[in-house]
């Protein structure tokens, strides 16, 4: 269903406000880089680095749907360096997590999204 609702915020500013916004929702010693993607707007890159020995890595490309919405696609899941199968039970609990504080971090920022 398409929404009538404007999104017309500057992308370079939204990327500092999830940076600064996202940590909050995370576990403590996980990282997070925000990127603006450059071909698309409305949409940003996020990686999450996991704490202690485990070096995972999680990408994924959020997209603003409109002011309030977000569509989340999780684009990679790297161990070490080295792409993993996503499928195992660990992996996807870390999946779900991410996805939930990220849905968090733009609730967080409607405020900013929505005038």
């Amino acid at each position: 269903m398409a929404s009538n609702n404007e999104f017309n915020v500057p992308q370079d500013g939204l990327a500092e406000a999830w940076q600064n916004a996202l940590p909050e929702w995370l576990r403590g010693g996980d990282q997070a880089e925000v990127r603006i993607d450059g071909v698309d707007p409305r949409a940003l890159n996020v990686t999450i680095k996991t704490a202690g020995h485990q070096k995972m890595e999680f990408d994924f490309a959020i997209r603003y749907v409109d002011s309030r919405e977000i569509d989340i696609q999780l684009t990679d899941v790297e161990k070490d360096g080295q792409t993993v199968d996503e499928r195992n039970d660990v992996i996807q609990g870390l999946i779900g997590d991410y996805r939930r504080h990220l849905h968090e971090t733009a609730q967080a920022l409607h405020h900013y999204t929505h005038s």
